[in-house]
């Protein structure tokens, strides 16, 4: 993608943008190079990002994917400031706010009010803004006992909320979240999501960059796919997922002798309940109303059954749930969810619950299968809980058949006609 002149009207607009790092093999290298003024390079050169273009409008949601080290840090860091270019330009316009290293910036010596009067001010906000926003900062954050203390004596968990809240109500234009739709846990973790929601139905502009690409297409109308400091796909989040997932697919295949992975079931740990959360109690399988989590099955003929029991705070809205099988090696064969199905759980006074997938004369051919669940908000954006690898199908077949399913299928004898029009 190229762009002959800049876009006054962009949210974000990069162009020609690169970062060069230099890297030494030993401290004194450094010294060298200084020494010698460019006359000799005694580092060698990692380009990030190189010759980058890209232009996001105001209220665009756009994910990022890419695997590590393929420079979408490095571009969201250009984004915010906190990284100059090696050589392009990049102009945001606009007030940002970045859900990155939250509370990079905080000075450990300073208390908890003092720290949002800094934070709040590096991210462009008056005085007098600063001031109207702080009791709602404080009353986000949850520690409002501890603000006044050095933030030196806060938990790992006080920290986060507290740069968490500075950066969520700054009112930005611009939102840029690396991994996380949520920070902290239980009750705090579902107010941060659905205040960035609010924000994404506000029609702001939000950078996505995230690992999990049902949460990238779920929440993105556009995504971009780096690799190597380049961008190799801009578009619909459907059609670049894919192409990307793709392309991790191709590479596991190509990787030699690569150890499977989540070949251990995974018990689901006892969890206490706690306000503002949910979380799976249990994952079974059950074939002729047995439960065994290493079920053996016949392809085509045996049909089973999964039970997915959850416990959640009945003041939050009904969680809804998912469940995928996956190939040893963790490549997503299908899935099901209560929201694509509209499924409505019904729940106890204490909100507790549980649901049953049906798989009927599954079609999966022989080898050996992962079971995971997965419990999310009823937008099935938000993860409360997962349970990866909670069973294993072992598959028995008759016949020869190649592949991971068997599709319906028919077949005719006779031959095909084409009717073709002749050019004369």
């Amino acid at each position: 993608m190229s762009f002959k002149s800049q876009n006054s009207d962009a949210a974000i607009q990069a162009l020609k943008l690169s970062k060069c790092y230099q890297l030494y093999k030993q401290p004194k290298d450094r010294l060298m190079q200084f020494l010698w003024r460019g006359k000799r390079q005694y580092y060698r050169e990692l380009w990030a990002l190189r010759d980058f273009d890209l232009t996001i409008m105001p209220g665009e949601v756009v994910g990022i994917v890419g695997q590590n080290g393929s420079g979408k840090s490095t571009l969201l860091q250009l984004v915010c400031g906190t990284l100059t270019p090696t050589s392009g330009t990049i102009q945001v316009s606009g007030r940002i706010a970045a859900l990155l290293e939250l509370g990079a910036g905080f000075s450990p010596e300073f208390t908890g009010r003092e720290n949002i009067l800094m934070g709040a001010a590096i991210m462009g906000l008056n005085q007098s803004e600063i001031a109207d926003r702080m009791e709602d900062i404080i009353d986000f954050s949850g520690i409002r006992s501890f603000i006044d203390q050095p933030v030196k004596t806060y938990s790992s968990g006080m920290y986060v909320r507290l740069a968490f809240s500075v950066a969520i109500n700054v009112d930005p234009d611009i939102l840029v979240i690396d991994e996380a739709l949520s920070v902290g846990d239980g009750a705090f973790s579902r107010k941060s999501f659905n205040r960035i929601m609010q924000m994404h139905d506000a029609g702001k502009t939000i950078l996505f960059c995230s690992h999990s690409l049902f949460q990238v297409e779920s929440l993105c109308s556009r995504a971009i796919w780096i690799n190597n400091g380049k961008l190799m796909a801009d578009g619909d989040s459907a059609q670049v997922v894919a192409a990307y997932q793709a392309f991790l697919d191709k590479n596991l295949l190509d990787a030699p002798d690569e150890p499977a992975i989540n070949n251990k079931i995974s018990p689901i740990a006892e969890v206490e309940q706690t306000s503002g959360s949910a979380y799976l109690k249990t994952v079974n399988v059950v074939i002729d109303d047995a439960s065994d989590q290493h079920a053996v099955i016949i392809s085509g003929k045996s049909s089973i059954m999964i039970q997915v029991a959850f416990a959640s705070d009945p003041t939050l809205p009904c969680p809804s749930v998912a469940v995928t099988l996956h190939t040893m090696d963790g490549r997503t064969l299908t899935s099901a969810a209560t929201w694509e199905d509209g499924i409505s759980m019904q729940r106890k006074a204490d909100g507790s619950s549980q649901i049953c997938l049906n798989l009927d004369h599954l079609p999966l051919l022989k080898g050996e299968y992962l079971v995971n669940a997965y419990l999310l908000c009823e937008r099935g954006l938000h993860l409360y809980d997962s349970a990866e690898g909670a069973a294993t199908l072992q598959v028995q077949q008759t016949g020869r058949l190649q592949g991971y399913f068997s599709i319906p299928h028919r077949w005719e004898n006779g031959s095909i006609t084409t009717n073709r029009e002749n050019d004369h």
